[in-house]
């Protein structure tokens, strides 16, 4: 498939959000795209040089819609990339990306503080399925990774920040680190966000963003991105993991992502400005153990975070509270505006605790091991949020 063509490349990204991808809908006129739920699209009259499982043709679902290219030309122009794929889920773009690039007796280095389904595919599915040696490493030391690297290391994959106790990896040493074994590296951006983060600049070679979060926004769709500027690679990751696995986002999904990430600049920067001063307040409060938030100076990854992020630190806060696992339980469902469910970049704010006897806990940094809070910013006034958060402590005594 052709590099992605963005006509507002030279104008502001909240610019790009409203424009790229836009267009007069060619039937009546209209200054909206409107949604495609055809299954299959008319066939050319000479059928001898089709190809059923390209995308290069609209045929069918599986092999690509309308909203889904509209779609992927709005993401590749928030990331600046060359190409965009998009894809049913977050954790359906991960797979896509792994499943195409891995094979058996390939060796692959992942944080080991990731995502769950990282943690599963990788943990679990990869090396027992299909023979793929994977090994954990901790991201924030650059010397750790050097020696989880093997001459079979085919692929070093990162979170930063990562999810969930939001600490900061070195994405331009790691590339450096990752080429020098000539080995791939991917960055799963979500909780930093096209707003604050561009990896494919830093030396990624692939970045994945979980579109169902900050992009979209709304929390009522899924859908995941793989970007890259590797247009070959991008154009075997939709043969065999969108059409022939089958992985591809429905029409409806796109349409609702396309239409959230219009206004997903302007929702991010607010996200990143209330976080900013909740995370600032939560480090104040009493009874609160720590606080894990880039923005703030006491993070030891603030000054990279500084260095690698721009426009602000992103929309999750992982913090510790001074009690028990059942008492944590009890102050979350105490809040009265936050709401208190899993997921994270929803225009509500969202609060979610990972107890102590979580199976992952000791791979996590000591601090983080007695049970925490990831606590997802949405776009209330940050004041209610931090009364909110005050009632709520002071209700279970604290």
């Amino acid at each position: 498939m052709a590099k992605k063509e963005n006509k507002f490349r030279e104008y502001d990204i909240s610019t790009q959000a409203v424009h790229t991808g836009t267009d007069y809908d060619e039937g009546t006129g209209a200054v909206r795209r409107p949604l495609h739920m055809a299954n299959s699209y008319k066939l050319p009259d000479d059928l001898s040089q089709v190809n059923y499982s390209s995308t290069d043709l609209l045929m069918y679902a599986r092999n690509g819609n309308p909203n889904q290219h509209w779609l992927e030309e709005k993401i590749a122009a928030l990331y600046g990339a060359d190409d965009a794929i998009v894809l049913a889920s977050g954790v359906g773009a991960l797979h896509a990306l792994f499943w195409t690039l891995l094979k058996s007796g390939d060796h692959v280095v992942y944080p080991n503080v990731s995502y769950m389904a990282v943690y599963r595919m990788f943990h679990e599915l990869f090396n027992k399925k299909f023979n793929v040696d994977t090994v954990m490493a901790d991201m924030t030391d650059l010397e750790a990774v050097k020696k989880a690297i093997t001459p079979e290391t085919r692929l070093v994959h990162i979170e930063t920040p990562d999810n969930p106790t939001v600490g900061i990896t070195d994405i331009e040493a790691i590339a450096k680190i990752a080429h020098e074994n000539g080995a791939l590296l991917s960055v799963d951006n979500t909780f930093a966000s096209p707003l604050n983060q561009h990896p494919l600049e830093l030396g990624a070679d692939f970045v994945v963003d979980a579109l169902t979060k900050f992009i979209n926004g709304h929390g009522d769709a899924q859908g995941g991105a793989i970007l890259s500027n590797n247009l070959e690679t991008m154009d075997r990751i939709r043969y065999e993991a969108q059409v022939n696995v089958g992985s591809v986002i429905s029409p409806f999904n796109a349409w609702q992502i396309f239409r959230g990430s219009v206004t997903f600049p302007l929702r991010m920067q607010r996200i990143n400005d209330s976080s900013q001063k909740i995370a600032e307040w939560l480090e104040q409060r009493e009874n609160i153990t720590f606080v894990s938030y880039p923005g703030l100076p006491s993070n030891p990854g603030h000054e990279l975070a500084k260095r690698q992020m721009k426009n602000g630190y992103g929309g999750v806060i992982s913090f510790g509270i001074n009690t028990d696992d059942k008492t944590v339980e009890r102050f979350c469902a105490k809040l009265k505006v936050v709401t208190f469910a899993v997921s994270l970049g929803h225009d509500e704010s969202l609060i979610f605790p990972q107890p102590s006897y979580d199976e992952r806990i000791d791979l996590y940094p000591e601090k983080f091991r007695n049970g925490f809070i990831r606590f997802s910013v949405g776009l209330e006034e940050p004041g209610d949020i931090i009364s909110d958060l005050d009632q709520a402590l002071r209700a279970v005594g604290l």
